[in-house]
Parts: structure tokens; sequence; C-alpha cells
């Protein structure tokens, strides 16, 4: 695994323009009151794939924007294999997009702010490096880390203060939030 902060400036430059595409589906994302995570896949300088969170209107559980940007870029692609393709995401990839990543034969990740609580491409395991699989995947850490961990910190916030507010009107109408 490398780090953002350890690359040349052109370097991380071609990263942040990238980066800032995921970015922007993350925004899509926080518009449609779900969790700010967003994915692109390139390719030879081609976006293939692009998707955010839609696990809340979907009401699917695997509905994280790599599964859906990988999808995507497999339709583009009319392939499965995604061989020299990087995966840009907005937040460390979970166990599960982990794993469709190495699946799908991606050829690097970079990622943005660190998922302590999930993230399994450095924080709680190293999926993508792991010498068992067949196939292994570069990691670049913390490309954009800032913005995107603020993304998902004002998102949070928002959400707890939200359900304080709900939880004080209903209070106050004598409704019980308590079980």
């Amino acid at each position: 695994m490398r780090n953002f902060n350890d690359l040349s400036q052109e370097e991380q430059n071609i990263h942040q323009y990238w980066m800032s595409k995921a970015i922007e589906q993350a925004k899509l994302a926080q518009a449609m009151g779900e969790v700010p995570i967003g994915a692109i896949i390139v390719r030879d300088g081609e976006i293939l794939g692009q998707a955010y969170n839609q696990r809340e209107c979907t009401h699917q559980a695997v509905a994280h924007a790599e599964i859906l940007a990988i999808q995507a870029a497999n339709q583009t692609s009319q392939a499965w294999r995604l061989e020299g393709a990087s995966l840009y995401v907005t937040l460390e990839p979970c166990p599960m997009c982990a794993g469709a990543i190495i699946n799908a034969r991606i050829k690097e990740v970079i990622y943005g702010a660190q998922d302590p609580k999930a993230g399994c491409v450095g924080s709680l395991y190293n999926l993508p490096e792991d010498e068992r699989f067949n196939h292994r995947i570069q990691v670049i850490a913390g490309a954009c880390a800032d913005e995107t961990a603020a993304l998902l910190s004002e998102f949070f916030q928002n959400l707890r203060n939200k359900r304080k507010k709900e939880k004080l009107i209903n209070k106050q109408k004598g409704l019980s939030t308590e079980f």
C-alpha cells in the first residue's frame, strides 16, 4: 500500500483529478439522502463506470458505490474482467467491495478516507494485497482524504442533528420514540 502524500506531484495531480469525479458521485448520493460515497472506474483515461451509494433508495444491501461502478464498467467494456483499470472511491472499501474488486481483476484502488470500522483495504484487513488470492491490487490510500472525510462527517452530523430534533419534537408532542 502506498500513501497518497508519498507520491510525486504529477501522480498526485492525476489522482486528485479522478478523485474529484468520485467526489461528484458522492455528492449525488448525499443529495438523495444516501451516505456520500462515490466511485469511478478509469482505464486509459476514460471512465468505464461511475456510481454512488444507493442502499437506502434501492433497499439493497449490496448497492455500494463500488459494486454499482463495477457493474457499469462491466457493461461498458462488455467483460467481467477489468484488467488495467483503476477504481477511485471516496471511502476505503468494505470486505464485500474489496472482494468484488479482486474478482473483477481491477489493477489498482485509490481511496480517500479510511474506514476504521469496516475498511478491508488496509484498516481492519488488507484483502487486495493478501498473497493467498490469485490477484493482487495496488492500493493508494488517502487521496483527497480531508475532503472525503469532511463529506462523511458532515453527513453523519446532520443525520444525528435531524434525529435529535425529531426526538425532541416527538417528546413535545407526547410521543415516545423509546420502546
